[in-house]
């Protein structure tokens, strides 16, 4: 999983979409599932990645059994139509890989491109998943022409695959993992920000309503829960903490300013300006607990022991987040050792 933690530095986006493009490559070829790419606008933090679906086109097109997902689609920025009409393209181009996490987004400089939508963003993201499937599935819908009449539009061409696979992404409230149940769409969360104890509730929550919800167009019997994790697997603890430490601590403090840069933050107001020596203090211990828990960052038989203990929660997938500021070569050296310790993990399971 790319998230956007770097910028665009020597050889600019250019050279930041060859490296997401040799990363694809070499996941496709080392028998990962996805490929998820995130949306970001208007800020250094994820400069590169204001179009998953343009860019999963590119991606699309270098691999062959990869999924191409979005993680995220923010709903609210786009007219459904749009949404649908891209994505299509995008799932023709693939022959039916690509998939969408949904999310209600929450900086309000992003809703430049529609200021109408920000007061109700997560109510406008929750009504669009339905849409959505619909006019996926063929269906006709109405809405309003240039001239204000109503007309009836199906969008084309139509889509490789009659089912769109729908994740909705939750920053950590206990709400957002309910409304995915009871949407019936999976749940793309991240690690960070919670506990082992908070997880397990979540999933459990989330398991829960998705029984009790009745069927959606398109939504499988089971939903998954997808788990962002930091990952950078080496050969010793040492050697982990000195490649990994920095740019960790750097991506977190990019993330704290642009966090503050919004008006509305993520929680019940907006974030607050921190100084230098408290986002360094925060970084820190970031960092210290990336490594305790919830994390791919370790030695193979530290992740290895990570990933059954998360799947013994419940998680169903792992979007290992890579592009956090280490060099192009570490991350492909990296997704090798990842493969092989997913590869234990399975072998070791099979056995039992």
């Amino acid at each position: 999983m790319f998230f956007g933690a770097q910028g665009a530095g020597a050889g600019g986006a250019a050279a930041v979409y060859e490296q997401v493009i040799e990363c694809a490559r070499a996941a496709d070829g080392l028998g990962f599932r996805a490929v998820w790419t995130p949306e970001r606008h208007f800020q250094d933090f994820g400069q590169v990645f204001p179009a998953p679906a343009v860019l999963g086109a590119a991606l699309a097109r270098e691999t062959r059994r990869l999924h191409i997902r979005a993680g995220s689609a923010v709903l609210p920025l786009k007219h459904p139509l749009r949404t649908v009409e891209e994505w299509s393209v995008l799932d023709n181009l693939s022959r039916g890989r690509v998939g969408l996490s949904v999310a209600t987004g929450w900086h309000s400089t992003d809703f430049v491109l529609a200021p109408g939508s920000f007061a109700d963003r997560r109510a406008e993201a929750f009504r669009q998943i339905g849409l959505i499937r619909r006019l996926w599935a063929g269906q006709e819908a109405e809405f309003p022409d240039g001239l204000g009449s109503p007309v009836q539009v199906r969008p084309r061409p139509a889509p490789y695959r009659a089912e769109l696979p729908l994740w909705l992404t939750s920053s950590g409230n206990p709400a957002t993992w309910q409304t995915a149940g009871e949407l019936r769409t999976g749940v793309l969360a991240a690690a960070p920000g919670q506990t082992r104890q908070e997880l397990a509730e979540k999933i459990a929550l989330y398991r829960e309503a998705y029984a009790a919800a009745p069927e959606q167009l398109g939504a499988p019997a089971r939903g998954t829960v997808t788990l962002m994790v930091h990952a950078y697997v080496g050969d010793d603890m040492a050697e982990v903490r000195a490649k990994a430490r920095q740019p960790l601590k750097d991506y977190f403090k990019t993330y704290l300013r642009q966090a503050a840069a919004s008006k509305v933050g993520t929680g019940d107001g907006a974030a607050p300006e921190l100084s230098d020596a408290q986002q360094e203090t925060m970084a820190e211990f970031a960092f210290e607990r990336y490594l305790a828990w919830g994390s791919l960052l370790g030695t193979p038989e530290r992740c290895l022991a990570a990933m059954a203990d998360l799947r013994a929660l419940g998680c169903d997938e792992l979007a290992c987040l890579v592009d956090f500021g280490l060099e192009h070569d570490e991350v492909l050296k990296s997704l090798q050792r990842l493969a092989e310790v997913r590869a234990r993990l399975e072998d070791e399971e099979g056995t039992r």
